[in-house]
């Protein structure tokens, strides 16, 4: 384990502002509306943006101000923060993040968490906060190219808490991928956790739907197949043709930011206009830690290693105590009847505002939530 410091090679980043100022624009790169995809007109802005304001030392310089380290499990480096609480015994929580964003999409929740007295909450509810980069995402090396990303992920990540930073029992939460890997946590390793929280059910639970829904689960249910056919292609092609899509987006930053962009939109709360939920810092730091680290081609392997838990009903029921936060714009908000189909659920909070990128768009809502679930749990 040996302290980190972000120092992205100024030859990268100058290679990125060569390959920005060279886009090959489409013909109607003009075009406002996002019927089709990501905005021409937007991505066109974004990417000017990029090249002549954003400054990624200074985004740089604000995320050194966390405590990040780096480590070698089972032969994968990892990349993560380690933040301590104030507080008189604060709590070991590992964040997990999702796709298609990174560990910096918990910069605002993190203070939040490791001092709340500073935040409008209480000494006692104080975290040790544990963020790291997932396998192949960001600054943390990708995962042995066979087996289980979520079981490989989910073991290394348990070395991490109780054999690198010896918390014997700690508290998980997750997002998206990372509510995958938390769920794997509680299955194969149940006995470390304190509880499980995520910000709704992991979709691997749909593919094999319950024989008996009710009424409510049934709708949401056809919402989801709904959802599948028509926002879900970017999974099926990440999953399926994935060495097919990376080299384009790993060789254009105007294409990833085209890729990414569209997804923060479309999964946010922000009624159609992105930068009511992100400014264009917060959206470039994110595309910059893809760009430089080279890692959008080994983000896509939980899209085809996807097998965050057995499928199905015959799935063990996960018997840790789960608490559950959605907020109303997310991808697919679950009933709490189906999430009580294979969760311990002791914890059921939902916001009439907010979406997928949940640290981002509503951090203090997120840290209500979490500091409600785990303080019993202490």
């Amino acid at each position: 384990m040996q302290p980190f410091s972000l120092n992205i090679p100024q030859a990268t980043l100058d290679d990125l502002k060569s390959r920005l100022a060279n886009t090959r624009w489409p013909a109607d790169s003009a075009r406002t509306d996002w019927q089709l995809g990501t905005s021409p007109a937007y991505l066109r802005e974004l990417a000017d943006y990029w090249l002549h304001r954003f400054d990624w030392r200074q985004q740089e310089a604000r995320l050194n101000q966390f405590a990040h380290f780096r480590t070698s499990i089972d032969g994968t480096e990892l990349h993560f923060i380690h933040e301590r609480g104030r507080g008189p015994r604060p709590l070991p929580l590992l964040l997990g993040h999702g796709w298609p964003d990174s560990f910096a999409s918990f910069a605002k929740l993190i203070p939040l968490l490791t001092d709340p007295a500073a935040h409008g909450g209480r000494a006692e509810d104080a975290f040790d906060v544990v963020v790291p980069s997932l396998p192949g995402f960001g600054f943390s090396a990708p995962l042995p190219p066979t087996g289980s990303f979520m079981g490989q992920t989910a073991a290394r990540f348990r070395q991490l808490m109780t054999d690198t930073l010896g918390y014997p029992r700690y508290a998980v939460h997750g997002s998206d991928v990372g509510s995958g890997v938390a769920e794997r946590l509680a299955l194969d390793f149940p006995h470390d956790l304190l509880g499980l929280h995520m910000t709704g059910v992991p979709y691997m639970r749909l593919f094999v739907p319950p024989t008996d829904p009710s009424a409510e689960e049934q709708a949401f249910l056809g919402a989801s197949q709904q959802w599948m056919m028509q926002e879900a292609a970017y999974s099926m092609v990440q999953g399926g043709k994935p060495d097919t899509l990376a080299p384009a987006l790993q060789d254009s930053p105007t294409g990833l930011a085209a890729w990414i962009v569209e997804k923060f939109r479309t999964w946010s709360d922000c009624c159609g206009n992105l930068e009511t939920c992100f400014t264009k810092d917060e959206l470039l730091t994110n595309l910059t830690i893809y760009w430089a680290t080279e890692t959008i081609g080994s983000s896509f392997v939980p899209y085809h290693q996807a097998d965050a838990v057995p499928q199905g009903l015959g799935a063990p029921r996960i018997e840790v105590p789960t608490g559950f936060v959605l907020f109303a714009q997310d991808l697919l908000p679950a009933p709490r009847a189906f999430a009580e189909r294979f969760y311990n659920v002791q914890h059921w909070t939902e916001y009439p505002h907010g979406g997928h990128f949940a640290a981002l768009e509503q951090p203090e809502a997120l840290a209500e939530s979490l500091r409600t679930f785990f303080r019993p749990l202490r």
